[in-house]
């Protein structure tokens, strides 16, 4: 059973940068895409970005374009989302996915497994 597990979160001034960790155990066959995600309180789940598994190809929503980065490390079986500039529009709870599919699906329908979230909240 896979799973998968999100670190780095916190409270950070606007301005400043966050570098989210995602920590992926257990075995599994089908991962293709791993994304982020955020939810802020009373919104839907957003897609943030995502990149694919093998050919560490990336997508972004435009919000955060330029901004934010995801990279992935193999060995570590790890991906990381780097948030520079951050802004009180970004606070939100920050999920890691892992999907089936590529290109990174923007839908949180294509995703099979989900981290429990870290918080990142963006003081003015």
């Amino acid at each position: 059973q896979v799973q998968l597990v999100e670190s780095g979160g916190g409270l950070v001034q606007a301005g400043g940068s966050l570098r989210l960790s995602c920590a992926a155990s257990g075995r599994t066959f089908s991962r293709q895409t791993m994304a982020w995600f955020r939810q802020a309180p009373g919104k839907e789940r957003e897609f943030v970005g995502g990149i694919t598994w093998f050919g560490g190809r990336t997508s972004y929503v435009d919000s955060v374009k330029g901004r934010f980065t995801i990279s992935r490390d193999h060995a570590k079986n790890s991906i990381y989302l780097q948030m520079n500039s951050l802004t009180p529009e970004d606070t939100a709870v920050y999920y890691c996915a892992e999907s089936a599919q590529v290109p990174p699906p923007t839908s949180s329908d294509h995703y099979n497994h989900w981290g429990q979230g870290t918080q990142v909240t963006v003081s003015s």
